[in-house]
């Protein structure tokens, strides 16, 4: 029993070193970073990322869950490294080297996701050549698609630098099937609390999901209609229909099925009714200790916007390298 309670000891201790580097990194962000370097970078983005989402609506979901990945891989204690938002969740995979974005955690990540920061940082780079790291593009393109579909504006913190190393064994992420327990443990290491859970989850109020995700909660659940109890019934019965069983993996549908490209507490709305599509989405409301702040976002839309903004801007600080750490990638997909 001993090695095991000094494992968890130790596993303890370099989870609050971790913490508390990120803490000390994220501080040395402000916004307007590149106001003198750079002064157009942010406008350009914005010019960049507007005729994106004009072309893809889906862009913004894309983008928003390629920056969650990228912030929130899970720091592992026995292998002794941290990740963060460094914008390595972009970089290709080399015959030496299966990269992040290749991880099976990854593989769903849309492609407009990366095209958008792609293609924003080419912009950028065109007139401010190695200035503007790809991490900040990343964040700052995030807040442009929010606001373009109706979510919250904010302002967003700059000074990131690029990561330069991208491993598939590296990524551990949240998973459609967690309980609240599993989620709050996966965000904990990153320093982020158990109503950041609920907040960020708010994410799934734009975006679609493959069937596969959440088939084991319409067919074959241990109940005896095999159906999970906690979802609506004619909700599941039409997932039924959209993803009968053996549907080909391509098939997806929306996380919000009332307002699906609008950036709003729709979201929590549904899950009160027992409409979350993902299992990790209705333990929100299920469970009584997330359930009070689901019901408060659900009927207080300005409440929740604030909350997500908050959340969103610490979640985009996590990891974050700054000063001579990492580099400013000049093309996204490789290093320097």
């Amino acid at each position: 029993m001993a090695v095991p309670r000094l494992r968890f000891m130790r596993c303890l201790v370099f989870a609050l070193l971790v913490n508390a580097a990120f803490r000390s990194s994220a501080a040395q962000l402000t916004v307007g970073f590149y106001q003198n370097t750079c002064p157009d970078a942010e406008s350009i983005i914005t010019d960049t990322v507007t005729q994106k989402f004009g072309e893809a609506p889906s862009s913004a979901a894309a983008t928003l869950r390629l920056l969650f990945h990228d912030c929130m891989i899970e720091v592992r204690c026995l292998h002794r490294f941290t990740s963060g938002c460094d914008a390595s969740v972009i970089i290709a995979s080399t015959p030496d080297n299966t990269a992040e974005k290749d991880a099976l955690d990854n593989l769903s990540l849309a492609g407009d996701g990366f095209d958008t920061v792609i293609r924003a940082k080419q912009a950028v780079e065109a007139q401010c050549p190695g200035i503007v790291s790809c991490a900040d593009v990343l964040a700052l393109a995030t807040r442009d698609l929010v606001a373009l579909v109706e979510g919250p504006r904010y302002a967003v913190q700059t000074g990131r630098r690029d990561g330069r190393i991208s491993m598939a064994s590296r990524v551990t992420l949240p998973h459609a099937n967690n309980s609240l327990d599993e989620l709050v443990a996966i965000f904990a290491q990153k320093g982020l609390t158990r109503k950041d859970v609920v907040t960020l989850s708010a994410c799934h109020t734009i975006g679609f999901t493959h069937c596969s995700q959440f088939s084991n909660r319409i067919f074959g659940f241990s109940s005896n209609n095999g159906v999970d109890p906690t979802m609506n019934p004619e909700f599941a019965q039409s997932l039924q229909l959209a993803c009968p069983q053996n549907v080909d993996s391509t098939v997806v549908v929306n996380f919000d099925v009332t307002t699906p490209t609008k950036f709003d507490n729709a979201y929590y709305k549904n899950l009160r009714v027992g409409k979350g599509v993902l299992t990790s989405d209705e333990v929100l409301f299920t469970d009584r200790r997330t359930r009070g702040l689901v019901t408060l976002y659900a009927k207080r839309s300005g409440i929740f916007s604030d909350a997500f903004v908050t959340a969103i801007t610490k979640m985009a600080s996590i990891g974050v390298k700054v000063g001579n750490d990492g580099e400013i990638r000049r093309d996204c997909t490789q290093v320097n």
